[in-house]
């Protein structure tokens, strides 16, 4: 099916979803690289996200579903199919006591704020990281000593069919950057976390000074997709890099970074072919030198 007969046979079978034709990826991850999306989609609720996955699946269209593109690289050739973004347009919040019950598309910086203001605490090490909370359940995120699998209790998904399933804690078997939402591809809609009162000037205090530690440790003022790697069973990946001497290392302008070597970076203009080949140059070197295999973290979709 065509692009135009599939945007409009989208648009027949849920009324008013805001869709967009030929979408230029770079807009819309924090690398600011990627080509052009066939379709980009941005459902409002949970009844138009489960619409249109029935009628994408009954057309056999590959789909991709993203948050705010934190942890994401789009090949320069783009994505042949349909993205299914899930950010500002999903974000939805509600305090329910010592609970939050919130849409996937709520950054993390506005949960943890969510819940600084109604004066729950367990989410501050979550105020930094740059992603939604679909992509925090998806890889169990997680930062200074804390992970979403410690505050999580209760996830409502659907599959690529718009079947609807309830998962508890247990039965989403978080692990390290793993979950069955992400093993089993699952899509993750809604959640349920359980907090605990807090003094809001407690709360305040610590999401600041986790902040300031990621300020100071990360190159967080250049377009990046976060840590690149995994962490190796035994060892820092960043460390590895350095040790490698690759701190600072340029291919074309893509760079490993001189503040964090566990991040790749864009310097402005970098291609994602430029980012993969470094990618590649630094997992031989640590391999060469070290005898242990870097793990991309980051997620890479699309053609060259």
């Amino acid at each position: 099916m065509q692009k135009a007969q599939l945007a409009e046979g989208l648009q027949k079978a849920v009324p008013g979803l805001c869709l967009r034709i030929d979408e230029p990826m770079c807009n819309h991850t924090s690398f600011r690289i990627g080509g052009p999306a066939d379709l980009m989609i941005l459902p409002n609720s949970i009844g138009e996200l489960q619409q249109a996955l029935r009628f994408l699946n009954g057309q056999k269209v590959p789909v991709y579903i993203m948050g705010n593109g934190s942890n994401l690289l789009v090949r320069d050739g783009g994505f042949r199919g349909v993205i299914i973004k899930l950010a500002d347009n999903f974000s939805r919040i509600v305090v329910e006591g010592t609970k939050l019950r919130a849409q996937v598309g709520a950054s993390l910086a506005k949960l943890a704020s969510a819940a600084w203001q109604a004066g729950l605490g367990g989410l501050e090490f979550a105020s930094g990281i740059p992603g939604t909370l679909g992509g925090a359940i998806a890889m169990n995120a997680g930062a200074y000593g804390g992970e979403m699998a410690d505050v999580i209790r209760e996830v409502t998904c659907c599959d690529l069919e718009g079947g609807l399933y309830h998962f508890s804690l247990e039965e989403l078997e978080l692990g390290y950057r793993t979950s069955r939402v992400r093993s089993q591809g699952y899509v993750a809609m809604e959640a349920l976390l359980q907090l605990v009162p807090e003094d809001q000037a407690v709360i305040k205090a610590k999401m600041h000074e986790l902040n300031q530690r990621r300020r100071e440790k990360q190159p967080l003022n250049i377009p990046s997709a976060g840590s690149t790697f995994k962490r190796p069973p035994g060892y820092y990946a960043g460390k590895l890099i350095d040790e490698a001497g690759l701190r600072g290392f340029t291919h074309g302008r893509a760079q490993v970074s001189d503040l964090h070597c566990g991040f790749v970076v864009n310097l402005g203009g970098a291609t994602a072919k430029e980012v993969l080949e470094l990618i590649d140059m630094v997992r031989q070197r640590v391999w060469e030198k070290f005898r242990v295999k870097l793990e991309l973290e980051v997620q890479v979709i699309g053609e060259d």
